[in-house]
């Protein structure tokens, strides 16, 4: 914002003057704040730091020691440099004291060989710092004029940070607290040098204070967030380029850039922000319209007349149920959520985790271009009834969606960013193929009283694929298996009483000898194909005590463990007790 000494021995008056710099060269570079004539020796107890000295030296000590605590008060309190016009009291050139005194202490000392008026020298360079103040003005107005209208306009992520990037000419990252990108702006360099080991990179940016400069990376850093919760960072990788850097010292970014950052910021957090509140309401309606689906309590037809007029179109579209849940029931094993949690923070609460799943999965639903009613099922899960044109796009459709979800929440879906011309974030492959969350969706239905049935398949599936390891975008009902088709059952009455009739004896004569355990015997028999020896092997028994107590087994049971029918009916007795004891 403030010329530099520099700057300022280039201007008319001052080169009218025939300046001659005699000290200090290396600090020429020190800005202006103000110009003051001075012709008293004290005259460092009265200014501030930052001034340009002007002086005849009429007033000045006679002696080499005076001149001397002359120099070293001007510098002590930071002034920006010393111009002596020579004539009056020094003829051929200041004191060699003084030049000495100057040289020492780094302070810029100037001779005019010729009488100058100071008076224009002061209105020179005061037009100057007034030309930049109004520029340094009329430039943050820009910016909070642009951001202004960015918030009025409700513009996401990806368009705040490409306008940060235009207002400053730098590159700008905006990420969640897992060092994840959100959204980022190149400024025309390399996106892929730009984001290559970006979290790395990341971690090892630890500037000190809320809104910070880094030196030795050279980003400039601002939390962003609202009410106390911080769900991210933004960062302007600041080099001593770009269209901000006018005023700025080599090792400092200039005041308008740090003011673009913070409101910057302030945007992505106030946006954030409105677009919870106003889908608030929303929500509600959704998941007042689901629930009536799914308990019969709304007649079909009310539900189609208010899901019409909150703009999805239910009748005469082909419904597809999708849930999408945790894998853990447990809130400690999700991923710490980047609206709730500062760094180092714990695991969220459960109504965190959830509200933050169901805003993920309405953000994909709208980034794949679907209508749809979504809204949470439960603690775990949430759903969304897809309301498809075409039957023949139903699973273009699933496709894009699950898509669209890693998209939005990378954590839960892992995978590595990669940089698309667009600004937004992508990622590609799964090196944890399970993730945190699971997709299942329900079978595809013509009418809205069926929607039910596919809501209620979909929640099933992810049910039973929760604790299935297997690289699968989506669940349907053919990838669950036995397995998964015994936990769906779980909670018939029919199975329950299968597995009492099964295994009821065996359970009950563990239960009166916890230290035989011959249920886990009979699994490790029946999990190695009856290979008794493998069996007793996987069991870490000798083959005579495991033939013994297989035996005991037959005789538990009353069945042949030699036999095929027998050992195929245990062991799906054996698979469906495990989803029964599963929760």
């Amino acid at each position: 914002m403030f010329p530099t000494v520099r700057e300022v021995l280039a201007l008319e008056p001052v080169r009218h003057g025939v300046p001659r710099l005699v000290a200090g060269g290396e600090a020429l570079d020190r800005r202006v704040r103000w110009v003051h004539v001075a012709e008293v020796p004290d005259i460092a107890s009265l200014l501030g730091g930052g001034e340009l000295v002007l002086t005849t030296g009429i007033g000045l000590p006679a002696d080499n020691a005076g001149l001397r605590a002359f120099i070293a008060d001007l510098a002590a309190v930071g002034v920006a440099g010393l111009v002596v016009e020579l004539g009056r009291r020094y003829i051929g050139g200041v004191p060699q004291a003084m030049v000495a005194a100057a040289e020492r202490c780094g302070l810029p000392l100037v001779e005019l060989r010729r009488a100058t008026p100071f008076v224009r020298v002061t209105e020179a360079v005061h037009a100057l710092i007034v030309d930049a103040q109004l520029t340094e003005l009329r430039a943050t107005e820009e910016i909070h004029q642009r951001f202004t209208e960015l918030s009025v306009d409700g513009a996401g992520p990806g368009e705040v940070v490409r306008q940060a990037a235009e207002l400053s000419g730098c590159a700008v990252v905006l990420e969640n607290l897992s060092r994840q990108v959100l959204a980022y702006d190149a400024a025309g360099s390399s996106a892929e040098l730009l984001l290559d080991g970006w979290e790395q990179l990341s971690r090892r940016i630890l500037p000190a204070g809320r809104t910070a400069y880094d030196v030795d990376s050279g980003w400039l850093v601002t939390m962003v967030g609202a009410r106390g919760q911080d769900w991210g960072r933004l960062l302007v990788r600041w080099l001593g380029g770009g269209a901000l850097t006018l005023g700025a010292r080599p090792d400092t970014p200039p005041t308008r850039l740090t003011i673009l950052v913070e409101r910057a910021a302030s945007t992505l957090a106030l946006g954030r922000l409105i677009r919870r509140d106003a889908e608030g309401l929303e929500r509600q309606l959704h998941r007042t319209l689901l629930t009536a689906l799914l308990d019969h309590s709304r007649p079909v037809d009310e539900v189609a007349l208010r899901a019409r007029a909150l703009g999805v179109p239910l009748e005469r579209r082909h419904l597809v149920g999708v849930v999408v849940r945790y894998r853990g029931d447990d809130p400690a094993e999700a991923t710490p959520d980047e609206g709730t949690h500062v760094l180092g923070g714990g695991p969220q609460s459960g109504p965190a985790r959830l509200r933050d799943l169901a805003e993920a999965v309405g953000h994909a639903v709208h980034e794949a271009h679907l209508t749809a009613l979504t809204s949470a099922l439960d603690d775990q899960a949430v759903g969304a009834l897809l309301a498809l044109s075409d039957p023949a796009g139903e699973e273009r459709a699933l496709t894009a969606f699950a898509a669209a979800l890693h998209r939005v929440r990378p954590d839960m879906f892992p995978g590595q960013v990669t940089p698309h011309p667009d600004g937004v974030a992508r990622t590609t492959g799964r090196p944890d193929p399970a993730g945190t969350a699971v997709i299942g969706a329900g079978s595809g239905v013509g009418s809205l009283r069926e929607a039910r049935r596919s809501l209620v398949e979909a929640r099933q599936v992810a049910d039973a694929a929760r604790r299935d390891r297997r690289d699968l975008p989506i669940f349907r009902l053919p990838h669950v298996g036995l397995a998964g088709l015994l936990h769906l059952l779980r909670d018939e009455p029919s199975l329950q009483t299968f597995v009492e009739r099964e295994l009821g004896a065996l359970l009950s004569y563990d239960a009166q000898h916890p230290r035989e355990q011959l249920l886990g015997t009979l699994r490790a028999y029946l999990d190695q194909g009856r290979n008794k020896s493998a069996g007793a092997a996987a069991a870490h028994l000798s083959r005579p005590a495991f033939y013994e107590r297989l035996a005991r087994i037959g005789r538990i049971l009353d069945a042949d463990l030699d036999s095929v029918d027998a050992c195929l009916s245990l062991h799906v007795a054996l698979l469906a007790l495990d989803a029964i004891r599963t929760p």
